[in-house]
């Protein structure tokens, strides 16, 4: 799953979220038969913790987790470490979801010491970053994802270690979409600021856009400058759903 500053490979990935059993593993076979039918984007899946090990060993498809804790061990009763990620066959990792970051309160240092403990382990990070509604209505949608980036993205940040993915928090399950423009103007609001924050590596950074994306408007979004794969939630659950959007990748 690496990339270079001169070619990004669209990545796709699925974030299962708190959805899944062991009988919802064989949606993969089908997703994993469609990603080898397009050998040039890559696909991934970060189910719940629990069917991280069941899922890395039935598919070659990279599995990664949906969240991480920054420290190696110790009392943190109910997190997960990156290395114990790594012996249940995670290959990469979200952090900095706009869920746990209203829900479980996460500052963007949190997001930051939980990205660098991933690419420590050797994982890929998938750091998120998004307004919410009403920081976009009042205009600031742009400060608040440049504070985001300069808060959370940790410095020395290598491509092929750490991906960013847009995710307008009023979109995430609601089916609205913002505007292509507005996508692409951001998209490109990110690279600038990557390339503030990382100098050249930034034009290596994989930026994806997650946030409904679903079969009808995938083309179209993936289709954008700048916009180098997508985070899916809900269509990533089902075969069905999901395969259309990594063939319009």
């Amino acid at each position: 799953m690496s990339t270079g500053t001169q070619a990004r490979r669209k990545l796709v990935a699925g974030n299962w979220k708190m959805n899944g059993d062991m009988a919802a593993l064989a949606e993969l076979d089908a997703i994993a038969a469609a990603a080898a039918l397009h050998p040039h984007v890559d696909v991934a899946i970060c189910p719940p913790f629990t069917l991280i090990a069941p899922a890395a060993a039935r598919t070659a498809l990279p599995i990664g987790a949906q969240d991480c804790h920054a420290r190696a061990s110790g009392a943190h009763t109910g997190c997960v470490s990156a290395a114990m990620l790594v012996e249940a066959g995670a290959r990469l990792a979200i952090v900095g979801h706009s869920e746990r970051r209203a829900d479980q309160h996460e500052s963007d240092a949190e997001v930051r010491a939980k990205a660098e403990a991933v690419m420590a382990a050797g994982m890929i990070a998938i750091l998120c970053v998004g307004e919410t509604e009403a920081e976009r209505d009042a205009g600031r949608a742009e400060d608040v994802v440049a504070a985001q980036l300069a808060g959370s993205v940790p410095p020395g940040a290598k491509a092929d270690a750490l991906v960013i993915a847009y995710e307008p928090v009023w979109a995430i399950g609601t089916g609205r979409t913002p505007t292509p423009g507005d996508v692409a103007a951001m998209h490109a609001g990110i690279r600038t600021r990557l390339r503030a924050l990382l100098g050249p590596e930034a034009d290596g950074v994989r930026i994806l856009y997650g946030g409904s994306v679903k079969p009808a408007n995938a083309a179209e979004l993936l289709g954008l400058p700048d916009v180098d794969g997508a985070l899916v939630g809900g269509a990533s659950l089902k075969a069905a759903d999901f395969v259309p959007i990594i063939a319009a990748a």
